[in-house]
């Protein structure tokens, strides 16, 4: 009888915690709401792969260049990426920007290119 009156204990606590039946000024609320809070902080970002992406250019601030899309550099020659980045970045910005060099943006975590810094003139 002792074990089934602690199983059925048990099984009101997991209920509880699966629905989050506690009052929001118990012990058990702020032991939860720590739990989850500990998981967003300490989670590393990469068990979840989420690493920023370029979406497709963006401006750097004080004209320091721009930051390209991988797949959009994907397939053009080393030699004429900053030919190919100048008529991106023109294109998407209706400018005329002179680009000087282009360099890969690797991860570190995977070694892969996530994007291109495009690299102007000051």
């Amino acid at each position: 009888m002792i074990t089934r009156t602690a199983n059925i204990g048990l099984m009101k606590t997991l209920r509880k915690l699966i629905f989050w039946e506690f009052k929001r000024t118990s012990w058990q609320w702020d032991i939860i709401v720590t739990l989850i809070l500990a998981f967003i902080a300490f989670t590393p970002r990469e068990v979840f792969r989420d690493q920023p992406r370029a979406a497709s250019i963006q401006m750097l601030p004080a004209q320091q260049g721009f930051l390209i899309e991988p797949k959009l550099l994907a397939n053009v020659p080393v030699a004429d990426q900053p030919q190919k980045a100048a008529e991106l970045v023109n294109q998407r910005f209706k400018s005329h920007t002179t680009i000087l060099r282009v360099e890969p943006v690797f991860d570190e975590a995977e070694a892969e290119i996530t994007g291109y810094m495009a690299y102007t003139k000051p």
